[in-house]
């Protein structure tokens, strides 16, 4: 639940950040004086504890050496395995979040081993087993989960990592980490298992190289940090320390470890896949079939090096397992973002992320603009030691225009130079192209560390667009920039920016809120860690934005005071009380309102998050005015027993005219999903969601099962219920439910990998 400071951290709820000190405490000052009580000066004893911090943080950052094994451990959570009776460990886990630099209360004991094609890690973690929150659930579900996570920068150059996280359970999620942002999209074929014991549990990774791209190097250098998180304290600790002064500077942290003798055999995957979908649609008084396809597709990636990948399809399968998740459609400025869920797009998805993005530009490229491709190429990688390279084509067919098959091309080029620490340069070039028009945006991006946990980041991009010829409109040009700077330690969150896209700036292929636009934002966050039994931290801040428009030449601004606690236990809560401006169609209208989020896991088997907001709106048109309204937003999590997993929440959104106060739209949206997970393989799921506003009803089950990545079997059926029924001669709305789409799915996929 992110409830303040930067949207851009990564995987850690921001309502946790702290960081670990690598200096000493307070307690080793002492003792150093207690120590050496006839030391004839303060000066003396504290060159003699810069002389410990030097070694202290050498000793930190010393290279681990796992052991080279020829008889790999069986993966079952059993830590019986000579290998690791044999193998070396790591145990200081520090504490970084809700606060830095103290020892966790529960032992963790981390082995390292390996052989020439497989990288493996144990977890031995002590703690009271009644207390220890887990479950048997998908892959990807175990966030609200105690876990542990090894965080593996596979080149060790501090551009990206991957994030492996397992739960007492062995329950997998993978996530990659690149300039400031985690994507929990990527899935990975990695192994683990895990099982509870008398004093806790333990957990076992066995990570094939095929899997990882690493430098081909002998002896091949990655970096690592540890993580264990406790959730009943909302409680990350790792080996290494983090440093509070460096912020989650996360990469300058990690710790080198040391392979020799790596095997550097050709990666070659095919993926096949076959599927079928069945659409009945009601009409005329009947539900009749309405469309049946059976499609086969062929996905297949080969490593040109150890570090460079090259993927291809050919029809490739881009059918979504779930539905996304309805959200109030009706009074937007802009179109409703929906995540990308197909698997083709999601591998290094994070590369074409751009230094200061997320902001008007909410991304480069968009995918799911890509409706239905026919075929794609992708190419990731490395190309020498600081060099990262990705490209992606995919054509898009849009069936018939104007009478005539059509069909757009998207291309997309990214380049991005390492530089010191986490410092990097880069570029990004983008085009679209359907008929005779097209979309071209190129640029530069960079983000620089600048201090211990201060860095700098900006992008300048240029676009031309020039459309079709028979539609009378003229090409157009454009430019977009941004630069901002943040300042990210225990102490606290500091931030200043600036951001201007022209007039006609358009990325065809990406997703823009807004052009015409130039703003100027600051914000200041101190944090606090008092001394309580309620508290481990408070926040309070204020941020502000000032934005001129260009078409109106009007200023709109964004005033926010704030304060967040984070609660002993699993609980958090933020108030933000906002004076705000937004200027539409060359008018300007209040937008000041108050806000309020909070929530947390209150026992094992119950979360529960709620999302308020009360103040003034835009209701935009042709003629907008000024309205008013409230936004509501109910989570609940029920977990009875490990294996069933039940979810409810409710979005409500209304908007009245202030004049008159006049309803213009009350917005339900109740969404209810239900799972049972027979094992880590296969899980049975219905989601019902009934939409009060169109007054829609969709029901859907899913039956999965998923052995590794790739080598799946999903079928699913669902409906589409409506309030209304048919007359003889038409649709007219009433009381009852009448069936209006049915859908049947299917769809199988084996992962070779040769």
């Amino acid at each position: 639940m992110v409830l303040s400071g930067p949207n851009r951290t990564r995987h850690i709820p921001v309502h946790t950040l702290t960081n670990r000190s690598s200096e000493l405490t307070t307690t080793d000052r002492m003792t150093i004086a207690q120590l050496c009580p006839h030391w004839p000066s303060p000066i003396t004893r504290s060159l003699f504890a810069i002389l410990l911090i030097a070694c202290s943080n050498h000793l930190v950052s010393q290279t681990l050496k796992p052991l080279r094994v020829t008889v790999p451990p069986i993966i079952d959570g059993h830590l019986d395995d000579p290998a690791w009776a044999q193998a070396p460990t790591v145990s200081d886990f520090i504490t970084f979040a809700p606060d830095f630099g103290k020892q966790q209360q529960e032992r963790t004991v981390v082995s390292m081993a390996y052989d020439p094609e497989n990288l493996y890690f144990a977890f031995r973690c002590f703690d009271d087993p009644a207390l220890v929150k887990t479950s048997i659930s998908a892959r990807d579900a175990i966030r609200s989960d105690d876990w542990v996570c090894i965080n593996l920068d596979t080149f060790g150059d501090q551009q990206g990592l991957t994030a492996l996280y397992i739960n007492p359970q062995g329950i997998q999620t993978d996530s990659r980490f690149a300039g400031g942002n985690e994507d929990f999209s990527v899935d990975m074929v990695w192994y683990s298992a895990g099982q509870m014991t008398s004093d806790g549990y333990n957990v076992e990774v066995h990570i094939p190289l095929h899997s990882i791209r690493y430098r081909n190097a002998d002896p091949a250098i990655m970096t690592v940090f540890f993580e264990r998180y406790i959730s009943r304290r909302t409680e990350h600790g790792s080996y290494p320390a983090m440093d509070p002064k460096k912020g989650f500077a996360f990469f300058s942290q990690m710790t080198p470890m040391e392979y020799h003798g790596l095997t550097t055999s050709v990666l070659l995957e095919v993926l096949p896949a076959v599927t079928f979908n069945e659409q009945s649609r009601h009409s005329n008084g009947s539900l009749n079939t309405a469309d049946v396809r059976r499609e086969a597709s062929l996905t297949a990636k080969y490593g040109i090096t150890s570090d460079l990948v090259l993927d291809a399809t050919i029809n490739p399968d881009f059918s979504q397992v779930e539905a996304d998740a309805g959200q109030v459609d009706v009074n937007l400025r802009f179109n409703l973002f929906f995540a990308e869920k197909r698997p083709f797009f999601l591998e290094g998805r994070e590369l074409f992320d751009i230094g200061a993005g997320g902001g008007y530009i909410q991304s480069l490229l968009y995918t799911r603009a890509i409706a239905d491709p026919r075929t794609g190429l992708r190419l990731t990688g490395k190309v020498g030691d600081k060099n990262t390279l990705a490209l992606l084509y995919a054509n898009d067919d849009l069936g018939q225009v104007s009478g005539f098959p059509a069909t757009a091309h998207f291309g997309v080029a990214r380049y991005k130079r390492s530089l010191d620490d986490d410092s990097f340069i880069g570029g990004m070039a983008a085009t679209r192209t359907f008929g005779d028009s097209d979309n071209h945006v190129g640029g530069l991006d960079a983000q620089i560390r600048v201090g211990a946990g201060a860095q700098i980041e900006g992008h300048l991009f240029a676009s031309q667009s020039k459309p079709l010829s028979n539609s009378g409109a003229l090409p157009m040009s454009g430019q977009a920039m941004s630069l901002q700077f943040q300042q990210l330690d225990r102490d606290g969150v500091t931030s200043l920016g600036v951001e201007h896209l022209s007039d006609h700036f358009s990325a065809d292929m990406g997703f823009i809120t807004r052009t015409g636009v130039t703003s100027i934002s600051g914000a200041y966050q101190p944090y606090f860690y008092p001394e309580s039994k309620f508290w481990n931290r408070i926040a309070v801040g204020v941020n502000a934005i000032g934005t001129r428009d260009h078409a109106s030449a009007l200023w709109e601004y964004d005033v926010t005071a704030l304060t967040t606690s984070i609660f002993r236990g699993n609980l958090a809560a933020q108030f933000r009380a906002t004076v705000s401006t937004e200027v539409f169609r060359a008018a300007r209208f209040s937008t000041s309102g108050v806000y309020f989020q909070g929530g947390g896991q209150f026992y094992r088997w119950l979360g529960v998050t709620l999302i308020y907001r009360y103040g003034d709106n835009v209701i935009y048109g042709l003629n907008p005015l000024q309205g008013r309204g409230q936004r509501v937003q109910a989570i609940i999590t029920l977990q009875p027993i490990e294996q069933i997993r039940v979810d409810y929440s409710l979005t409500y959104q209304d908007l009245h005219r202030t004049a008159d106060d006049t309803l213009v739209f009350a917005y339900p949206i109740n969404r209810l999903k239900a799972a049972y997970q027979f094992n880590k393989y296969l899980f049975f799921r219905v989601t019902l969601e009934y939409n009060g506003f169109r007054k829609r009803l969709p029901a859907d089950a899913l039956v999965s099962f998923t052995y590794i990545p790739g080598t799946v079997l999903h079928a699913g059926y669902g409906s589409i219920y409506n309030r209304q029924r048919w007359d003889g001669t038409t649709y007219v709305a009433d009381d009852g439910w009448l069936e209006m789409n049915r859908g049947f799915f299917f769809k199988a996929s084996y992962l070779w990998r040769l």
